[in-house]
């Protein structure tokens, strides 16, 4: 029975990879999806199938629970909601990955570890390490998930002091875990559980709204190393496979989005990116004269030009304008007008969001492209048109020294010929500071609901 599950094992964890690779490419993200599926339901199966099992009745009520839960969620939530669905759901495999370190703890003869007070070291330290960064997950992504919903404040919290404290806390939780470890007190297991749980929170309390993606990124990573560690205390090797495959792809995506945002990887993991104590968040009023227009004059300037590049943000995600944005689209290809989608790699609340929301559209794939790919073809466009895309358009990030964005790479939307912005008010961005953008000469603002602004334009258009 051992080498069967762990032959189905193994085919899991090769759908856990393919699954990986088809969600590299939009083309190919719903077969990865489907791997991710497949895989998922061998490893369960196998789980369950295995003679160690003892309440079956426990495991299918849990899976029930569960799975209502989920259905709802998922036919239920919003599309502006699901970065705060993700960290959610972070918090909850962190909180798992507490319960199953202190079950292990407590009962070790249920996991083949030794008895009460007899565990063997490698099993402590798994325990601890899986302990700690569940943790530390758990209340990171109840704090993400508070800053997104905007029950918190989103800008950084700062004191004095703020990271050589982090320094001593981090050196007092490896101390917690030697003690643990030579011990085995449950006083030692709690203190490791309850000093991460600080932690946790003092990591993602000085980062900004602005960088919420990143953290995001970095908390699935972290949610995945929590149940690789318990994966070895378990002995399970597709909880260990997945769990890797999670923790590392977490760790690679977070590093290419520190790339997009100018950001030190290192200080993303020790939370100490965001503004620095004394740093003025700029914002607020700006009594300086902007140029606004109407949908009508922006539906006429568009169907005239030979180039538009559409930029789309937070702003298209809360007003659910994608659709109305896609039939704009389609109607100026049917006038000669060559249409493009330009994505930031920070565009939202969450890795890939707008490539969710255009994808949800149909968007053909070939439209959309990613900075790198696109940033150069501003300054040859007649118009670029940008639906609530506040901070990555922002040309302060380029040349305010003060600005907490500065050095964030931005799409150069100031570079095309004219620039429509759809923006509900001259309200500050996420990050909190004033788009120098709206003020230029070439800019044109166009005041009021995404959606609504955008459906005005189709019918002039059309």
């Amino acid at each position: 029975m051992a080498n069967l599950a762990g032959y189905a094992y193994l085919v899991a964890a090769i759908c856990f990879i393919m699954a990986l690779r088809g969600l590299s490419s939009p083309d190919t993200a719903r077969k990865g999806n489907l791997y991710g599926i497949i895989g998922m339901l061998i490893a369960v199966v196998t789980t369950i199938a295995m003679p160690s099992v003892l309440s079956y009745g426990l495991i299918i009520s849990g899976i029930l629970i569960g799975g209502t839960i989920g259905t709802v969620l998922a036919l239920k939530i919003q599309m502006t909601a699901l970065p705060q669905l993700v960290a959610a759901f972070h918090s909850l495999v962190g909180l798992a990955a507490v319960f199953v370190a202190a079950a292990a703890y407590y009962t070790p003869e249920a996991y083949g570890i030794g008895a009460p007070g007899q565990i063997g070291t490698g099993s402590l330290i798994e325990m601890s390490l899986g302990a700690a960064i569940g943790a530390v997950t758990f209340t990171g992504s109840l704090i993400a998930f508070g800053k997104l919903q905007a029950i918190f404040r989103s800008a950084p919290v700062i004191f004095k002091g703020q990271h050589p404290l982090n320094a001593l806390l981090g050196l007092l939780l490896v101390a917690f875990v030697v003690w643990f470890c030579m011990t085995q007190e449950p006083t030692a297991f709690w203190a490791i559980v309850i000093l991460s749980l600080v932690i946790g929170i003092l990591l993602i309390i000085p980062i900004g709204g602005a960088d919420m993606p990143v953290v995001v990124s970095m908390l699935n990573s972290y949610s995945g190393w929590a149940a690789c560690g318990i994966g070895f205390t378990l002995a399970n090797t597709a909880l260990i496979v997945t769990g890797a495959l999670v923790g590392s792809s977490g760790a690679i995506l977070s590093y290419i989005m520190c790339k997009g945002m100018n950001r030190s990887i290192i200080n993303v993991i020790l939370g100490g990116f965001g503004a620095e104590a004394g740093t003025a968040v700029a914002g607020g009023d700006d009594d300086r004269p902007v140029t606004s227009g109407s949908p009508e004059d922006a539906a006429y300037f568009m169907k005239n030009a030979e180039s538009v590049i559409i930029v789309p943000g937070y702003g298209m995600a809360v007003a659910q304008a994608q659709h109305a944005l896609r039939e704009m689209a389609d109607l100026l290809k049917a006038h000669g007008v060559k249409v493009r989608y330009a994505i930031h790699p920070v565009a939202g609340r969450m890795p890939g969001h707008m490539n969710v929301l255009l994808a949800e559209a149909n968007v053909p794939y070939d439209d959309v492209l990613e900075l790198e790919e696109i940033n150069r073809d501003f300054s040859s466009t007649d118009v670029a048109f940008v639906i609530g895309a506040n901070d990555i358009t922002n040309p302060a990030a380029k040349t305010d020294e003060a600005s907490p964005i500065y050095g964030m790479p931005i799409l150069d939307v100031e570079e095309a010929g004219t620039v429509y912005f759809i923006k509900r008010s001259m309200a500050t961005g996420y990050a909190g500071v004033q788009n120098e953008l709206f003020f230029m000469d070439n800019t044109v603002m166009l005041f009021g609901d995404a959606k609504e602004v955008c459906e005005k334009i189709v019918s002039a258009i059309d």
